[in-house]
């Protein structure tokens, strides 16, 4: 089985990383900064679209430095014990380089930790991860990286994170460097190939450099040529599933047919594709009688959509479809006015970023329903509000709720609506593990020895 090329021609220095050159420069100079020590930013962080070099670029740094690395991405488990007996342990100690050389921190020799993918911290299995991460930034005495695609999803859980980082942002290689990089892979494995194959697979890779040299190994297995004709079956493969060739059809193109066409083949529900639709139309459609006519398409496809939902009859998606393609596009009478790059939609985004906010809203609910007899829907809906504005303005209140419901700080922080590291969720922490047991939580004897109370006592 032949080596996979993505990890075969990854970059062993800085100097190697595809585009970037501002983003190389800021690393260096970071990088620098740890030779008199620990520096005021001691946690790098690279921010950008997936595929543009980030986890390349914090590998080769740590290569050209004679670093060790210690790694940690999101197929590991990731949960706050964890992050602090890999990587935090790992940043107070000495190393050994690959060969076994012991490296001392003292004497230059160092290592990095490498957080991968860390704003996909989501959900209960990653619990504690991000109070951890705030330690790991403030105590290190090695060199921190995390690497994440959006830096908001991460730095809205902690001030600290955005207060005591410094930031690098990576952007997408111009096609052009893409297919230089193809074309030097291509002639390292003894393959031909016409200048034409390569520029389609730079295009359609939309500057991920990852997925343009995973396209081409994938391409020229078996070949000792490649040819445009060989990459045709990619282009197809890809406009199935692009969303943006669907908008242009429907919002800019002047066939409606074309755009009937579209929709049937794109790989997406009629739904999703209502919502790009909804996000685009009045950016394209700036004429008022062609955004009346098109909102009178979209609401007639949304009333197609719900009664799907209602009645489970699925014939209904042809009508949706007609009339947010056909339906739409014939709705323009005037000429389409954007040429700007076609936005997501912001409820998915929004949806995305709330993710972990919903799956704490959830475990806090059932956690404060079991303790006060009340289903989690009715603890969710009725006594999370209240408990919300209660505690934010009652330190006692804070630390007594805190021990009886064994808060830790992320779900203290998700109830006061603060930061993790914030004054209000430390002051309440530290006052429930040291402050004296809660009436609402008896120690063991006492319930034991307490019949069981009536309801009428809560």
């Amino acid at each position: 089985m032949s080596a996979d090329w993505t990890e075969l021609y990854r970059p062993r220095s800085l100097s190697k990383v595809l585009g970037n050159p501002k983003a190389v420069e800021e690393m260096r100079g970071w990088a620098e900064s740890w030779q008199a020590g620990a520096p005021s930013k001691r946690a790098l962080v690279l921010m950008g679209p997936p595929g543009t070099g980030k986890t390349s670029a914090a590998l080769a740094l740590a290569e050209e430095k004679g670093w060790g690395v210690v790694e940690m991405n999101s197929s590991d488990q990731r949960t706050g014990d964890i992050i602090r007996e890999v990587a935090l342990r790992g940043s107070y100690s000495n190393t050994f380089s690959d060969s076994g050389e012991y490296l001392s921190a003292e004497s230059g020799g160092r290592k990095v930790i490498v957080l991968d993918e860390a704003d996909s911290l989501f959900g209960r299995e990653d619990k504690g991860a991000v109070p951890a991460i705030v330690e790991l930034v403030k105590k290190t005495m090695q060199p921190v990286i995390l690497i994440v695609n959006d830096f908001y999803a991460l730095s809205r859980k902690s001030s600290s994170i955005k207060s005591q980082t410094k930031q690098v942002r990576f952007y997408r290689p111009r096609p052009s460097q893409t297919v230089s990089l193809l074309a030097a892979i291509a002639r390292d494995q003894g393959i031909g190939f016409e200048e034409k194959a390569l520029n389609a697979i730079a295009e359609k890779s939309e500057g991920d450099i990852r997925a343009a040299v995973r396209d081409l190994q994938s391409l020229a297995s078996g070949r000792e040529r490649l040819t445009f004709a060989d990459v045709q079956h990619l282009s197809e493969r890809s406009s199935r599933s692009d969303m943006f060739g669907l908008m242009a059809a429907v919002l800019r193109g002047s066939d409606p047919m074309k755009a009937r066409r579209a929709m049937s083949e794109v790989d997406e529900t009629p739904e999703t594709a209502l919502l790009w639709l909804d996000e685009n139309m009045p950016y394209e459609y700036r004429d008022p009688g062609d955004l009346m006519r098109g909102y009178e398409r979209l609401s007639r496809a949304d009333i197609y959509l719900g009664r799907v939902r209602r009645r489970q009859y699925y014939g209904f998606w042809a009508y949706a479809s007609a009339m947010m393609s056909f339906g739409l596009n014939e709705a323009r009478h005037g000429r389409a006015a954007g040429r700007d790059r076609f936005r997501f939609p912001s409820y998915l985004m929004s949806m995305s970023r709330s993710k972990s906010a919903r799956t704490m809203k959830n475990a806090l609910a059932a956690k404060v329903g079991q303790h006060c007899h009340a289903s989690a829907s009715q603890a969710r809906q009725d006594i999370l509000p209240s408990l919300s504005l209660m505690m934010r303005h009652s330190a006692p209140l804070r630390s007594s709720l805190a021990k009886s419901l064994e808060l830790d700080a992320e779900e203290l922080s998700f109830l006061l609506d603060s930061a993790v590291d914030s004054e209000m969720v430390t002051e309440a922490l530290s006052g429930a593990s040291s402050g004296p047991a809660s009436a609402a939580s008896p120690d063991k004897g006492q319930e034991e020895a307490r019949p069981q109370r009536s309801l009428f006592e809560f």
